[in-house]
Formats: C-alpha cells, sequence, structure tokens
C-alpha cells in the first residue's frame, strides 16, 4: 500500500484574492512531469508530516509544471495553513504522482462545471481539456464576493473565456445562483441523453446543485460530484477488526478510527484527507458490516457493503474482516 513519491521545487507563489495561494510545481530537474488528466489531484507530503489532496488547475496538455490553488482555511486542520506558511519559492517537497477519482466524461453533449469558491480548481483543468477537444461547456464560478477569490482574471481572459460566467453574490443583492436556469436544458425532453454535471465546493453549495439537478431529471450517470471536505460523526461502540493478510486482530475503541487503531498494531495504512473524501484509505471488507460515514463512496457502493474508508467509517456488526 506504499506510492513511490516524486520530489518537486515551488517554482512560482502567487497570492491572489483573499489568502488563496496558486503554486506551481517542477521537477528539480527540469524534465517533464507525469502525464495527468482533467480531475486529478496530487497529495502533497507537507513539512509538519501532513498529508494533503490538492485538485491540479493546470492545462493537462501540458507537463512542464503542475498548478495547485490552496485556499488557507481559517479551520485549518494544519494542511493549509502549512502550504501557506513553508510552501515558498525554491522549497523542494514530495508529492504522489496524479491521481483521478474525479474524471471527466470527454464526449458528453453537452457539460455543465459549477465550482463553489475554491471547488472552481478541478473545474479549470476540466475546462481546458473540453476547450481543446472543440466539446460543448459552460463553467460557473460562483462565490460570495470577487475580490475574495482567485484565479478570476484568468478566467476571465482564457481562451475559453466566453464559456466562463463567474457570479459572486455580493454583486446580486446577495441572491445564489438559479441554479434551475442553469441547468434546465441539460436534460433532453425524453430525459435520456443529458449532460454531465460536476460540481466541486462547499458541502451545502454542491447538495443544492446536485437538488436541483435530480429534480430536473438528471440521473445518478449525468451527475459528478468532488468533495474537498466533509463534517464527520465521530466516536461510537468499540468493535473488533480482523486484518485477514496481517494476521493480526485489534479492538478499536470508542474514541479510535480504524486507521488510528491498526497503525497502533503496527499496520500502516495511508491515509490523507481524515475526512471520508478521498479514498486514499479505502480497503476490501471480507466480513461484517460496515457503518459508512464517508462522502467518497456512492449510496450504491455502500450498500454492497464490501468497502470501507478506514479513516471515518465505523462498524455496526462486532467485527470486521479486511483485507489489509
Amino acid at each position: 500500500m506504499s506510492e513511490q513519491l516524486l520530489t518537486v521545487v515551488v517554482n512560482k507563489r502567487e497570492v491572489q484574492g483573499k489568502d488563496v495561494v496558486v503554486l506551481e510545481l517542477t521537477a528539480p530537474d527540469g524534465q517533464l512531469l507525469p502525464e495527468f488528466d482533467a480531475g486529478s489531484h496530487i497529495d502533497l507530503h507537507l513539512s509538519n508530516g501532513l498529508v494533503r489532496q490538492y485538485s491540479l488547475c493546470g492545462d493537462p496538455a501540458q507537463q512542464q509544471s503542475y498548478r495547485l490553488g490552496v485556499l488557507k482555511d481559517p479551520n485549518s486542520r494544519g494542511g493549509s495553513q502549512a502550504v501557506f506558511d513553508t510552501l515558498m519559492p525554491g522549497v523542494a517537497l514530495e508529492i504522489s504522482a496524479p491521481r483521478n477519482l474525479f474524471p471527466l466524461t470527454e464526449n458528453s453533449p453537452k457539460t455543465i462545471l459549477v465550482g463553489g469558491g475554491i471547488g472552481v480548481t478541478p473545474m479549470i483543468a476540466m475546462a481546458h481539456r473540453l476547450h481543446q477537444l472543440n466539446q460543448p461547456f459552460e463553467l460557473w464560478y460562483c462565490a460570495h464576493d470577487r475580490a475574495e477569490c482567485g484565479f478570476v482574471d484568468e478566467l476571465q481572459s482564457a481562451p475559453f473565456s466566453d464559456n466562463v460566467t463567474c457570479y459572486f453574490t455580493t454583486e446580486h443583492d446577495g441572491k445564489r445562483l438559479d441554479f434551475n436556469a442553469v441547468l434546465a436544458d441539460g436534460v433532453s425532453a425524453e430525459k435520456k441523453l443529458g449532460a454531465h454535471l460536476y460540481v466541486c465546493g462547499p458541502d451545502n453549495f454542491m447538495q443544492c446543485v446536485l437538488d436541483t439537478a435530480q429534480a430536473l431529471g438528471y440521473s445518478d450517470e449525468q451527475l459528478h460530484r468532488e468533495y474537498f471536505s466533509a463534517e464527520v460523526e465521530t466516536g461510537g461502540n468499540s468493535f473488533e477488526v480482523v486484518a485477514a493478510q496481517s494476521g493480526i486482530t485489534i479492538r478499536v475503541e470508542e474514541d479510535q478510527t480504524i486507521a488510528q487503531a491498526l497503525k497502533a498494531a503496527g499496520i500502516k495504512v495511508p491515509v490523507a484527507c481524515e475526512q471520508g473524501t478521498c479514498g486514499t484509505c479505502l480497503c476490501d471488507v471480507l466480513e461484517g458490516t460496515p457503518d459508512h460515514r464517508d462522502v467518497y463512496l456512492t449510496d450504491e457502493e455502500k450498500e454492497d457493503n464490501d468497502q470501507i474508508t478506514l479513516c471515518c467509517s465505523r462498524a455496526k456488526s462486532a467485527r470486521l474482516v479486511l483485507d489489509i
């Protein structure tokens, strides 16, 4: 469950809007970086020991650098604060190779990209790719205040700027964008052939967009989402975990996560988001019934009960047997 890490250097750093830092990462020797698809992210291995994931927001057609946008969260658990405090030009760090848990369907009759605040970052890479393919798309960038946001000037001068609408509630008497109007023509009269919708942003923003789309008749196959944070229910009854590959049985206490209990027993579990959003710690379940508390797995996948996120989910049964 280990991966080979890449060493990169911060080549450029720019603070845009209010507390949005835009980073350009390059290889120390100037070589090309591994290619990535629109929707991909990388893990940053930060100097304080944390691992955090951030979407790549550059043009997938170029491999000279990786570009990230990070919002300094006032409720930071240490990740975004460390990015702001330590990642200066010239600083080297380790990252994962790009991974894509938010892939783009490239042949949709129409694509609607909706980014709330810093959730616009994966949409920028998607817009570049769709523009290159000459595919029809719209990008809606929604936020509270223009002055607080990054990427505004960039999007309004991009080669696909005609496809971009920036909507700031302070410029519309505090009113939220009418998502019914945005999404209405994304479903055909027969509701068989329609647009693919991609949304990323704060939880309540995403839920509003998705609820509107479902009410209009969008199918599950047309809806794509990526969470960058989630409220996680913590604690619960203790239970037993059998690590089948390792031959170890442990007790997960009321105030522990499965990942923490496994680590204490000497079993290393890769963990990044710690909120059930990224899937890094996903593990197969051989026996028992998980108590799913993540937002990574779909409802259908949760019903199968054959996978679990070890960073936040627990057990409904007294015992879980895991393939680890």
